[in-house]
């Protein structure tokens, strides 16, 4: 049942070192505030999971948060690729990252999986792709019924999902819409929830497309105005595009990453 919380207090339950944690969102709503407290908090050896991987991961990477990443696509959505992921797969700083790749097809079968207590997913894919001899989530399986050759992958069933959405009532009902990815699928298939919101209101108004998630399926709700900055939430705020072009440079050196993540993240106000 949701509890409304204030944000450190609900990461600080949710999300423990050595974790897998999902930071789901597609273009928007992605959760850069719930990121950013995680990685004031200090986490750690932390296993992160998200169909496509991109600032918010590039920042909890080069802060030391993670040991693994598993994902189907990593790359600043502004101009290419994510120099701290890079960093850490090729050098290993700050630490080695172990890395699982899948397509983003199987990546949100995984999460259907997890979500409805099946162990694996099955699917047309991977077919002509290499993955499936260097990932041990993907194996080939013949089906029962055709003999058809098809491919299965395993379940996601991270120990907590942290998403963004627009609003909340004061029962911990969660409403979001637009252009949505898996978060639905992330927060069922967790094993704990935590959720940003833009506003908590007293009644949730319909929204055409809208996606509700009850109060019974998530753990703790925040309201977190902007909570998704500098990707957007439709309805409330706008994209940065300024902020994901910067942040290549930012992001190439180590020492001016460091610096950014000094000034913009470890002093923001709690």
């Amino acid at each position: 049942m949701a509890v409304l919380a204030a944000l450190p207090e609900a990461l600080a339950a949710a999300v423990r070192d050595g974790d897998s944690v999902a930071l789901e969102g597609f273009t928007h709503l992605i959760p850069h505030a719930a990121a950013h407290e995680l990685i004031r908090q200090g986490r750690k050896d932390l296993t992160l999971i998200r169909m496509t991987p991109d600032v918010i991961y590039d920042q909890l990477i080069g802060a030391g948060c993670a040991a693994k990443l598993v994902f189907s696509w990593g790359g600043n959505p502004g101009v290419g690729s994510l120099h701290r992921l890079r960093d850490a797969v090729e050098h290993g700083w700050p630490r080695e990252l172990d890395i699982e790749e899948h397509s983003h097809a199987g990546m949100v079968n995984r999460y259907v999986a997890g979500a409805s207590g099946l162990p694996f997913a099955v699917l047309r894919g991977y077919v002509g792709t290499d993955l499936v001899d260097v990932t041990d989530s993907i194996a080939p399986i013949d089906c029962p019924f055709t003999g058809e050759r098809l491919t299965a992958v395993s379940a996601l069933n991270p120990d907590a999902a942290v998403i963004h959405a627009q609003r909340a009532d004061r029962d911990g009902n969660v409403q979001l819409w637009g252009i949505v990815g898996a978060q639905k699928e992330a927060v069922l298939a967790a094993t704990r929830s935590v959720v940003t919101v833009e506003e908590i209101v007293d009644e949730l108004e319909p929204v055409p497309g809208a996606i509700l998630l009850p109060h019974w399926v998530v753990d703790w709700v925040c309201e977190v105005p902007g909570g998704a900055s500098p990707s957007y939430a439709a309805g409330y705020t706008e994209r940065d595009n300024d902020f994901y072009r910067e942040w290549d440079a930012v992001s190439r050196d180590r020492e001016t990453f460091l610096a950014w993540i000094h000034s913009n993240v470890m002093t923001e106000a709690r």
